[in-house]
């Protein structure tokens, strides 16, 4: 059989294909852009910009705001304004993407990878007080999936080791932690606007703070090195970069900004779905939401029991029998071969991996979607030994 042949009948058995995930874009968005792509050049260049930023200040809760071009670029300029460099250390989680890793690389310092905590599959406390070391410049605090890690307990332990918390709430948009939003609550905090994201600018990310010699030390690295206010042109007073977003991708991200709570609210009703149809159900486990916590619900994920025995590539051969596109947890950094060292088999963030799949979750998903993903869900975890 031909593979377009095989990909009918998959259609036929199953229905179209169930993406993960895809931006909710409207009729604002595509004004806003217009208008950006009309009249924001010569003197009224960067007005989409400057909204952007002050009116994300303001739906985080924080004092300043630095559009770029991506999440990664704005991690980047948050290490560079901290003072980092060759020999420092920064802890993060072994669960990571590697855009939180990859700045500390550039930047000449060292990563520490420790384990996360099984429940929240985020920073593991103890583990990073374990870690600690007189090099220790920083820790990165990632909201995984839109999951929230324990602020309160590391903004105490970072306080007392005179460290500075960073926050990755890349994936976190609209999560809480005791009723502040994620991101607003460490020297500063990181977020993306990728195609996969909350809201979105096609490519682009926000650095935030409330610190204003931060602030002013990332506004001039993004301007080239270029001092904020200084009358002389073309004068950089520093080797600086230049990550700053467009205003076509700002005038997008202002329409994405204005609908956020109808898409929060469409994500969390996606994933209140997953929980009630997969109620009762002892052998996986949803996201976390504990007391504290308000979840974004970017992205939900199911870890299933080590008990069922099933094999990393059984659940993926399943989702795709079924035309659903799923995908993996995060690979463990330290088993990428990129950081020495050797890979530990028997953490969570090995186990975890192994057991999990991320569901999709866009705005637009139907009642019918997310019953043919349950499906599998529950097919999954009926088998037993992994048959």
């Amino acid at each position: 059989m031909s593979t377009m042949a095989a990909d009918s009948s998959v259609v036929e058995a199953h229905g179209a294909r169930v993406v993960l995930s895809k931006p909710s874009i409207t009729d604002l968005e595509l004004r806003y852009v217009a208008e950006a792509a009309r009249d924001a050049w010569g003197e009224s260049c960067y007005q989409w910009i400057h909204r952007f930023e002050a009116d994300f200040a303001r739906y985080i809760g924080v004092k300043y705001a630095v559009a770029t071009s991506s999440g990664t670029g704005a991690l980047h300029l948050g290490l560079l304004a901290l003072g980092l460099t060759a020999g420092d250390e920064v802890i993060l989680a072994d669960t990571n993407w590697i855009a939180t890793v990859a700045p500390i690389t550039y930047v000449g310092a060292v990563p520490v990878f420790v384990d996360i905590d099984p429940d929240t599959w985020c920073l593991d406390v103890e583990q990073v007080r374990n870690a600690l070391s007189p090099r220790t410049r920083a820790v990165i605090a990632t909201h995984l999936y839109g999951n929230a890690c324990d602020m309160d307990a590391l903004r105490m332990l970072c306080q007392k080791a005179k460290v500075a918390l960073i926050e990755d709430a890349a994936e976190a948009l609209g999560t809480t932690w005791n009723g502040q939003m994620v991101g607003s609550m460490g020297a500063f905090g990181i977020f993306s606007f990728h195609g996969s994201k909350t809201i979105t600018t096609g490519e682009g990310g926000m650095w935030v703070s409330n610190d204003a010699d931060l602030h002013a030390t990332v506004r001039q690295i993004n301007n080239h090195g270029r001092a904020i206010g200084d009358s002389r042109q073309f004068w950089p007073e520093r080797i600086g970069l230049k990550y700053r977003m467009s205003d076509l991708q700002a005038a997008m991200g202002c329409a994405q900004l204005e609908r956020i709570e109808f898409i929060l609210q469409k994500k969390r009703a996606i994933l209140a779905r997953y929980r009630e149809l997969l109620a009762g159900l002892e052998t996986v486990r949803l996201n976390p939401e504990p007391p504290l916590v308000r979840h974004g619900a970017w992205m939900p994920n199911v870890v299933f029991d080590a008990a069922l025995g099933l094999k990393h590539g059984q659940i993926f051969d399943a989702f795709r029998a079924a035309n659903i596109d799923a995908r993996p947890f995060f690979w463990p950094l330290s088993h990428l071969g990129l950081f020495g060292g050797a890979a530990n088999f028997e953490s969570h963030a090995w186990k975890i991996q192994q057991l999990s799949v991320n569901l999709p979750s866009f705005v637009d998903m139907r009642e019918d979607e997310i019953e043919r993903v349950v499906a599998v869900v529950r097919s999954l975890a009926d088998r037993r030994g992994g048959q």
